[in-house]
């Protein structure tokens, strides 16, 4: 299903980028591998089997967007499929919140999201095929206090990913967004809250959500999955 597949994953390193990655390298697909460290990037290329295509990138820099789309057109031809698994979080009580947190959420979360999708779904659109999976995670859905400005760059992914598929339903190209709870990745590690990690879900239980709807039969459209940890759910 996935054989010879041309799948950029932005955010390739983080925790369910680099799980997903290697969940799919086995298949046979064709990844192209972003994020903005290119030694951590040579460094997961380097476990994986295959050709694989590194290209260090800036997703809150159009410039270097648009360089990660035509260097994956130039060496295989096509996009199949993005996945943007990149993201940050602030998670601040809203009077605490910052000019410069509320930019670097909205610059890397919501305008690099959109610039990774504009760009692939114009090449996608050419060829009347093509899957966009956006990890929003449950704060694009749900509030929770703290997260204000998080929550306002997750919401707008959303909303524009809505607006996106409906102008793209008629190519053939197909959106899906995540919702998944709290997941144990290093996410965590820049956030100054006290949290149980273990009750989190794993990067793994998110990389199988994504591998799910990659690999669904052609005619379904999974266009949204939501997994929450037990101890913490959203209806």
């Amino acid at each position: 299903m996935l054989q010879d597949k041309v799948i950029v994953i932005v955010g390739a390193t983080g925790g369910i980028g680099a799980t997903l990655t290697r969940q799919l390298a086995p298949t046979g697909a064709r990844l192209v591998l972003a994020a903005r460290d290119g030694e951590s990037l040579a460094a997961l290329a380097n476990e994986l089997p295959g050709d694989v295509l590194t290209v260090p990138t800036d997703i809150t820099q159009p410039q270097q967007v648009e360089v990660l789309i035509q260097t994956t057109i130039a060496q295989f031809g096509q996009i199949d499929v993005l996945v943007n698994a990149a993201g940050s979080g602030i998670l601040k009580a809203y009077n605490n919140i910052e000019p410069a947190d509320l930019e670097k959420m909205v610059d890397l979360n919501l305008k690099g999201c959109f610039y990774t999708t504009q760009a692939a779904a114009k090449e996608m659109q050419k060829r009347k095929s093509g899957h966009i999976c956006n990890v929003v995670g449950i704060l694009g859905k749900h509030s929770m206090p703290m997260a204000a400005a998080y929550s306002a760059s997750k919401f707008g992914v959303v909303g524009f990913s809505k607006c996106i598929a409906e102008e793209l339903k008629r190519f053939g190209v197909k959106i899906t967004l995540f919702y998944f709870g709290g997941i144990d990745s290093p996410f965590w590690d820049q956030v100054n809250l006290k949290v149980d990690r273990q009750k989190m879900l794993s990067c793994e239980t998110a990389a199988n959500a994504i591998f799910y709807a990659l690999s669904a039969e052609p005619q379904a459209i999974p266009m949204e999955i939501n997994i929450q940890p037990e101890s913490h759910l959203f209806f």
